[in-house]
């Protein structure tokens, strides 16, 4: 019985490991890809509408 545990416990802290290794990596692709428009297009940043103000302002790495 404590070996079924200890493998569950195991498989679910890689399963863990590989979701955040998934997400870390689509927000490095997208910050590369939004690196490369701005060098495309000679852009200083992004503009996103902020929904309450209607304002534009620049989106920051951690959005």
């Amino acid at each position: 019985m404590p070996q079924i545990i200890f493998f569950a416990v195991v498989i679910g802290g890689i399963w863990w490991l590989y979701r955040r290794f998934v997400r870390v990596a689509q927000k490095l692709t997208e910050k590369s890809r939004r690196a490369e428009n701005e060098r495309r297009t000679g852009a200083v940043g992004t503009l996103v509408k902020d929904p309450k103000t209607g304002e534009y302002r620049v989106k920051r790495d951690d959005e």
